[in-house]
């Protein structure tokens, strides 16, 4: 029988080549992706991304590895290592980061090693995510459909 000091066992998750998910993903463990992934993914643990990998979506987690493809914002708790066959096209909030010559990255880049600094990049980054979520809903309620739209009237010649 474990002894309650022993941490607690994690599952860890790998997402293959070949493999293509659109679904949100939260992991408590350790996840590998090698496949492609529509959807959020949020690790509470360290998270690789290899580099025959297309991700397009937000990617959170403690330690993050990226070798493939992101097309959305990465947020690592505790660092970020982008590899030279990286290319990421979104901001980046992490506390360490590790650039490898020959990578692509193509957003606003923030290192927050203080405490305060990161929980309010975090905190402005999510209230920045509501806000846009919500967008969509009201950009489409005060447009016109196109049937409602009156047509001009046609020229006549008398």
């Amino acid at each position: 029988m474990p002894s309650s000091t022993q941490k607690s066992f994690s599952i860890n998750t790998i997402i293959g080549p070949n493999t293509t998910l659109k679904v949100d993903i939260d992991t408590g463990g350790f996840t590998r992706i090698d496949g492609n992934v529509m959807g959020n993914v949020n690790a509470s643990g360290r998270v690789v991304i290899g580099e025959r990998a297309r991700i397009k979506s937000d990617v959170s987690g403690t330690a993050i590895t990226i070798g493939g493809v992101v097309c959305g914002n990465v947020i690592a708790g505790e660092s970020l290592l982008i590899l030279s066959t990286a290319l990421v096209m979104g901001d980046i909030i992490t506390r360490r980061i590790q650039v490898d010559n020959g990578c692509l990255i193509h957003g606003k880049v923030l290192v927050c090693p203080d405490e305060e600094e990161w929980n309010k990049a975090v905190g402005e980054h999510r209230d920045a995510q509501g806000i846009k979520s919500v967008l969509p809903v009201f950009s489409q309620a005060g447009k016109p459909s196109a049937a409602s739209v009156a047509k001009p009237p046609s020229e006549s010649k008398v």
